[in-house]
């Protein structure tokens, strides 16, 4: 017989406020409100990380693999995420970190012309 393990009590915390979240987030101007402000936090990290990545001229490489890396893992979780019925506030934070940052990189790329 094969027992699940217990979860912890980290875990019952993340999933209880992501359904909290969840269920705030049912009012569109709630929800959308989330969303700008995820758009607004990946639109600082990516301008961010360009100009520490700019001024730093060693680490560009490094810099950009790491971008493109984290990126590709919000492109996972999304396609994770997206078939569950539950989750569908979580795609729309995760579609709008992922649109913040590539601005943000974009917006610096313009910086540097």
């Amino acid at each position: 017989m094969v027992t699940k393990p217990q979860k912890t009590k980290f875990q019952k915390l993340i999933i209880e406020n992501f359904e909290t979240l969840s269920i705030w987030a049912l009012n569109p101007w709630r929800r959308y409100s989330l969303a700008l402000t995820i758009l607004l936090v990946g639109y600082f990290l990516g301008s961010s990380l360009g100009m520490i990545s700019a001024v730093v001229e060693i680490v560009d490489p490094v810099g950009a693999f790491l971008s493109v890396l984290f990126i590709e893992i919000l492109i996972q979780f999304r396609r994770r995420f997206r078939l569950e019925r539950g989750k569908k506030v979580l795609v729309l934070l995760i579609d709008s970190l992922r649109l913040g940052l590539l601005y943000g990189f974009f917006t610096e790329s313009l910086k540097l012309l």
